[in-house]
């Protein structure tokens, strides 16, 4: 083996291992873009590294939700991956680009038809999970990702209302909550 196939092995083990963990923030080097090179992760699932990974393909597209790639995730829901991605570290791929902030990767998932009401490790929907991080880890995403939930026909009773910030309790009014 090659010097460079075996660095290229270490490096997808290495993969492997941080979505297994949900490494997401550390493995952004994998599914970025470098200069006219695909991203690796991208090269990987071409080569078919991926193959005999299932998990760690769903925790693939959770990642680049996470991350807010969007040409990678579109590229993984084109090979057939489920929108909903993966949940081993307690958060799918929804919840988690919701709960980052991520707009486009929102839009993405609810374009595939990501399910809306799948519990996460704490027992809440993506809404429920969106509402929390709006009041207590604030992006200036989060209203228009909570009125795309919203829109969608994500379940406004799952929001735990009142949550004590106005702008967020008028936006779940109009949805009915109350």
């Amino acid at each position: 083996m090659s010097s460079a196939a075996g660095s290229d092995d270490i490096r997808f083990r290495d993969a492997l291992a941080g979505l297994q963990r949900g490494d997401f923030s550390r493995l952004a080097p994998m599914f970025e873009t470098s200069g006219s090179t695909r991203p690796l992760i991208v090269q990987w699932y071409e080569r078919g590294r991926f193959s005999t990974y299932p998990q760690e393909s769903a925790e693939a597209l959770t990642c680049a939700c996470f991350l807010g790639l969007t040409d990678v995730a579109e590229y993984l829901l084109a090979q057939g991956l489920a929108p909903s991605g993966g949940i081993s570290t307690g958060l799918n791929a929804l919840h988690w680009a919701a709960n980052r902030g991520q707009i486009a990767a929102v839009r993405l998932l609810i374009r595939h038809h990501a399910p809306l009401e799948t519990r996460n490790m704490y027992g809440g929907t993506v809404l429920g999970g969106t509402v929390w991080a709006a009041v207590h880890e604030t992006k200036p995403s989060h209203p228009s990702i909570l009125e795309e939930l919203l829109n969608a026909g994500a379940n406004v009773g799952e929001a735990d209302y009142p949550t004590g910030d106005t702008d967020v309790d008028n936006l779940l009014r109009r949805f009915g909550a109350g």
